[in-house]
């Protein structure tokens, strides 16, 4: 099979195109490197340096004509998007918009969209939140993936483009970037490794759901397999506060940094967790990576990068 990844050089987007070229598929990749990076590229794939917002991209997907597209590329700076909502809306909805023309236009088949969990639903619960809870974004990077699903909707009614779209939990693991805002498993493991004093924000009660990077690939490989159209969380249905996760991670790094808090950040969610029933009951995929496990592999792999 043919696939296009775009952000194929980021952390979750790489993981990805491994497991396709290692089943054997010709990937090719679209990443502007902006987060990216070089030697999380896969040289088993097609890689082309671009915006998914510069109409160049027709020309990749003409050439490689995919069958599937597995879109990762987008601003995923909630405070960023709050700051600058012109540019979150230029990356993630006239950039989507992009891509689905071209996709429509030279016979791609179906469309495999990162979206989001706690950034659509919002605060409120019930925990763990399901797919019907209404959509409540409070911030412009929300807002412009729930729109990304809307058009998602949109070009399969009005042009047969198949599609599925993951709402993920806060995903963790090998390759996170330790610098920006959503990795702060990675900004923690990174600080406590070079015994720096990482700082948890507010009271650290706040909870996430974490889940594993190699079962967010397995919802994907699914989503790629399966003939369906709607949308997914991707979730383990267990809340983990910031505490509890700085504490675990102090005993895998051995580190010996204190709990220390901040300020909390203005406007941040205080509890997120998605339900996993309907992608299970769907697709029969279910969280497979304890988070002890998968803390201690992240750790593993940022030691190695010391």
């Amino acid at each position: 099979m043919r696939v296009l990844v775009t952000g194929g050089a980021g952390f979750i987007g790489s993981h990805i195109v491994d497991r396709l070229v290692q089943e054997g598929h010709k990937v090719s990749i679209i990443d502007n490197l902006s987060t990216g990076k070089t030697e999380n590229l896969n040289r088993d794939a097609e890689f082309y340096k671009l915006d998914i917002e510069n109409p160049r991209i027709e020309k990749v997907i003409k050439k490689e004509k995919p069958e599937v597209i597995c879109h990762l590329a987008a601003q995923m700076d909630v405070r960023r998007s709050v700051a600058d909502p012109a540019f979150d809306a230029k990356t993630n909805i006239i950039g989507m918009i992009n891509l689905l023309e071209y996709a429509v236009r030279h016979g791609a088949r179906k469309v495999i969209f990162s979206s989001t969990g706690g950034a659509i639903y919002g605060e409120g619960g019930p925990y763990p939140t399901a797919e019907d809870h209404p959509a409540r974004p409070v911030s412009p990077y929300g807002i412009s993936k729930l729109t990304g699903e809307h058009y998602l909707f949109y070009y399969q009614v009005m042009y047969g483009l198949n599609y599925v779209a993951l709402r993920y939990a806060n995903v963790y693991g090998p390759r996170q970037d330790p610098f920006g805002e959503a990795g702060v498993v990675a900004i923690f493991t990174k600080k406590m490794l070079k015994n720096e004093q990482p700082l948890i924000n507010g009271n650290g009660m706040q909870t996430r759901d974490y889940v594993y990077v190699e079962d967010v690939v397995n919802a994907v490989m699914l989503a790629i397999e399966n003939n369906v159209n709607d949308t997914f969380n991707v979730g383990t249905g267990i809340e983990t506060s910031v505490n509890d996760l700085f504490r675990l991670l102090v005993e895998l790094t051995g580190s010996n940094v204190r709990e220390m808090h901040g300020p909390a950040k203005k406007g941040e969610q205080m509890r997120s967790c998605l339900s996993f029933d309907k992608i299970k009951k769907t697709m029969e995929w279910e969280p497979s990576v304890p988070l002890s496990t998968g803390l201690a592999n992240t750790v593993e792999f940022f030691r190695g990068r010391q």
